[in-house]
């Protein structure tokens, strides 16, 4: 590779963010002599973003810190369609009041990674409905359409993958393609932006969009995509057994944000205290060459440095001092998840399986009793000795709680109400 001259693009490249780049040797240059604009996109499909879309939201970041701008770009358009990259069926079609409640609750996540404001590295926050809304459907045919063939859309992995599985493509999402290119025309003669980033599933996408604009406009523009994350055991990012890793507190604590982090797989530490934390780069190789035990040293760190930044320094502190607490100390952390239940039921008696499920530990009754036949399920630290054991006030401690676990690293407090 080039000997690169941007901090941007050497950053990018040192911690492991570089996936592609429709021309790299180009864009450097750009991006030593001048301010470059650039943006990624996320559709509005739930109410707050998960930990899959923090690698994009880190590379906006760290495009800013090194002195570039960054426009993030509300989908409220093209969720009105919705991506078929990856997907095997359609997307569930929404109202435009529900894209306006979840993008409502996605743009606060935003202003914890980036500064946003007039100045000319300061982030700005757009919404691609206000053009893709109002056009004219012929008249974007005759002026579009000419630009893409047929014969190339199928040829796209988005389109490909689906078509290979022989499941349903519908029209409506054959265009999601062509409206995220027009968003890149659109955005360059708005903003002057000259870079759309995103994920490795998006690149035929941003490509579509980077020659869209260089014949429709005669401007040079560039696509940069960042690999496709998953866990060393081949796990996608950002989905567990618990479901989905958010990255609002109101749909995840920051307790078990942490607890996520601080659960990653050994041979994971190094690289996601790379890409998800701004420590030097000495210091994560000092902490990934940890052994044995050592290791979960680095883990904390890891829990610690992505908490502070996606929830604030105090909330990241609570987490760990409530970690410390549950697993170390074996006392009742401040900060474990709680759920209130009628004190009435736990005098009547709540089954085993029953209480796992209410406490959000197992998503069904099944999975409930296949944890407690496992050997999983606890109740203040101690394994259930059958499935239809009852949970009562006779367990309630003091502070009148029921500690139920799922194995040794989840916890939950039912509270009598």
């Amino acid at each position: 590779m080039t000997d690169l001259k941007s901090d941007f693009l050497k950053t990018v490249t040192e911690r492991g963010y570089l996936h592609q780049c429709t021309d790299l040797e180009t864009l450097d240059q750009k991006s030593s002599t001048s301010i470059v604009t650039a943006y990624i996109g996320f559709d509005c499909t739930a109410p707050s973003l998960h930990v899959g879309s923090l690698l994009p939201i880190m590379m906006l970041r760290t495009l800013q810190k090194t002195g570039h701008k960054p426009i993030v770009l509300m989908g409220g358009g093209t969720t009105l369609v919705g991506d078929p990259s990856g997907k095997d069926e359609s997307r569930k079609m929404l109202t435009a009041a529900d894209i306006q409640a979840n993008m409502d609750g996605i743009k606060q996540i935003f202003s914890k990674f980036l500064t946003f404001g007039d100045g000319p590295t300061d982030a700005v926050m757009v919404n691609n409905a206000d053009w893709l809304t109002t056009l004219n459907y012929v008249e974007f045919l005759r002026d579009f359409g000419p630009h893409f063939t047929i014969n190339r859309m199928l040829g796209f992995d988005s389109v490909k993958l689906r078509l290979e599985r022989e499941q349903p493509l519908t029209f409506l999402e054959f265009n999601y393609m062509i409206l995220q290119a027009y968003d890149f025309l659109e955005l360059n003669r708005r903003q002057g932006c000259c870079l759309q980033m995103g994920g490795s599933d998006q690149w035929g996408n941003i490509v579509n969009g980077v020659e869209l604009t260089r014949r429709v406009d005669a401007k040079e523009v560039f696509g940069l995509t960042t690999p496709l994350l998953t866990t060393s055991s081949g796990a996608k990012m950002g989905k567990t057994a618990a479901g989905a890793v958010w990255l609002n507190a109101e749909q995840l604590s920051p307790y078990d944000y942490w607890q996520y982090w601080r659960n990653t797989e050994d041979g994971d530490v190094g690289r996601f205290l790379r890409l998800f934390t701004e420590l030097p780069l000495e210091e994560i190789a000092r902490l990934e060459s940890l052994e044995g035990q050592d290791i979960n040293d680095a883990k904390k760190v890891l829990a610690d440095e992505a908490t502070r930044m996606c929830h604030g320094i105090e909330a990241a502190k609570a987490a760990h001092a409530t970690a410390q607490k549950t697993f170390e100390e074996g006392q009742l952390g401040d900060d474990l998840p709680s759920i209130d239940v009628p004190r009435a039921e736990l005098e009547a008696g709540i089954p085993a399986f029953t209480a796992l499920v209410t406490a959000g530990l197992c998503t069904s009754n099944g999975e409930a009793r296949r944890l407690i036949k496992g050997g999983g399920g606890r109740i203040n630290d101690k394994a259930f000795a059958t499935e239809n054991q009852t949970v009562t006030t006779a367990d309630l401690n003091a502070d009148g709680v029921v500690k139920l676990s799922s194995g040794k690293k989840r916890h939950v407090l039912l509270r009598a109400v």
